[in-house]
């Protein structure tokens, strides 16, 4: 069973969310949800289930592990909504819950009777999230949604890469993650003008608006003068020196965003005299003159260690980092230390490493407190707590338009598994 947190402090204790979102943007919003306590519940087809299931690379056993980061603290309900009786099943569920996301193509929701409007007659108070690919206007609005697509429509990947060189795509989903968490921010918005005014709204959001969202400086340089941006590998397009530099052993980010850090940097690298060179004594000047700044600085950064020369650069409150791989970052210290990386409950009953929530609440963080669950593995559950009797259930069950999986091991001595063994 995912238990329900009865600790009060959790900001969304109670609050239900039908999750009909899959593989990464609709996901990361219900994740962050549960984090907070909201009871998520992923309704899912059957046996497939959410795409991202399948994601997995050779050696991966059991649930992928990028699911099981993302679907942490959900409960599973496996229902064929195409099915004149899944579809009353999700209807009964709709009018007991608070908020539901959904990233399905336009139109999609539509023709299976579960638009916003149809769910918010039945449910005046429901918080309805669609996460598109393009928006739900426009000519482009009837295109489905994909990270690099998007990614490339919106500019991201032509200003991405080494100055140049070709543009290429950040290493992260920047379109989907980001889309997820301006969905949690929207509909948390609108569940707090719901508790002012008991009325539900529609909440909207796309990859293309969550990619758009990055581009603010660069938005501002076009709209102001009509610049259009380049790759510039990782410098900053307004303040220099300010990207990664080569030391003897890898890459050292240092910040000279203003111009005391600068008067260090040039203090510390041993050449004072730049303070002054016409080349380098202003903002603008070192902007123009980066690419020749750049060469002098790794000329000198080369001799010695990234350690070494963080060491010199921090006793100076110069602002620098090394260049770290996922592997490094992911084991520090300091990850821990602002809950980044936390241990949460594995399928197989154990512990595993996942990402935490990247809010703290008075010092603390929320963290959903079980495992991802496996397709329909809650299906019994979910219909109980919404009130489905036992014979509705089994009839349900029976006529295939919802599916009983096997409870996991980690739960199998738990209250659910005990029902859906009685109702299958």
């Amino acid at each position: 069973m995912h238990p329900l947190p009865n600790d009060l402090d959790q900001p969304l204790a109670g609050v239900k969310v039908l999750e009909l979102s899959q593989i990464l943007a609709g996901p990361t919003c219900g994740l962050m949800l549960a984090d907070l306590g909201a009871e998520v519940i992923k309704v899912e087809r059957f046996p497939q289930g959410d795409d991202a299931r399948r994601y997995r690379r050779q050696g991966d056993d059991g649930l992928p592990p990028s699911f099981m980061m993302l679907n942490r603290g959900k409960k599973s309900i496996a229902l064929d909504i195409k099915h004149p009786a899944g579809r009353e099943a999700l209807l009964r569920l709709v009018a007991k819950s608070d908020i539901l996301t959904e990233n399905f193509r336009m139109g999609v929701m539509e023709r299976l009777g579960l638009s916003c409007e149809a769910l918010q007659e039945i449910n005046p108070a429901l918080v309805y999230c669609s996460i598109t690919g393009y928006g739900r206007s426009g000519p482009l609005a009837s295109r489905g949604g994909f990270d690099l697509i998007l990614q490339a429509f919106a500019g991201l990947i032509s200003v991405t890469g080494e100055e140049g060189g070709q543009p290429v795509k950040p290493g992260i989903s920047v379109a989907d993650v980001n889309a997820g968490i301006l969905a949690a921010f929207g509909v948390l918005a609108a569940y707090v003008r719901r508790l002012r005014t008991g009325r539900g709204q529609r909440v909207d959001t796309s990859l293309l608006q969550a990619s758009m969202q990055q581009l603010y400086w660069y938005a501002a340089a076009y709209f102001s003068r009509g610049i259009v941006p380049k790759p510039a590998g990782t410098a900053h397009p307004l303040i220099a020196p300010y990207q990664v530099y080569r030391c003897s052993d890898g890459g050292l980010a240092i910040g000279g965003a203003n111009e005391t850090n600068w008067n260090r940097i040039a203090q510390v690298l041993g050449h004072p005299e730049w303070i002054e060179d016409p080349r380098f004594n202003t903002p603008d000047v070192r902007l123009a003159n980066r690419g020749e700044l750049e060469v002098l600085i790794n000329a000198i950064l080369v001799t010695d260690t990234r350690a070494a020369w963080t060491e010199r650069l921090e006793a100076a409150q110069v602002p620098c980092g090394p260049v770290q791989t996922v592997g490094e970052a992911l084991d520090h210290e300091q990850s821990r230390a602002v809950r980044a990386v936390v241990e949460v409950p594995s399928p197989d009953g154990g512990t595993m490493r996942a990402l935490g929530l990247p809010v703290l609440f008075d010092g603390t963080s929320h963290v959903a407190g079980a495992p991802a669950p496996r397709v329909g593995e809650d299906t019994s559950e979910v219909l109980r707590n919404f009130g489905f009797g036992a014979d509705e259930i089994r009839a349900l069950l029976a006529s295939g338009a919802a599916h009983q999986s096997p409870v996991q091991a980690s739960r199998a001595g738990s209250p659910a598994a005990a029902f859906a063994a009685a109702t299958c």
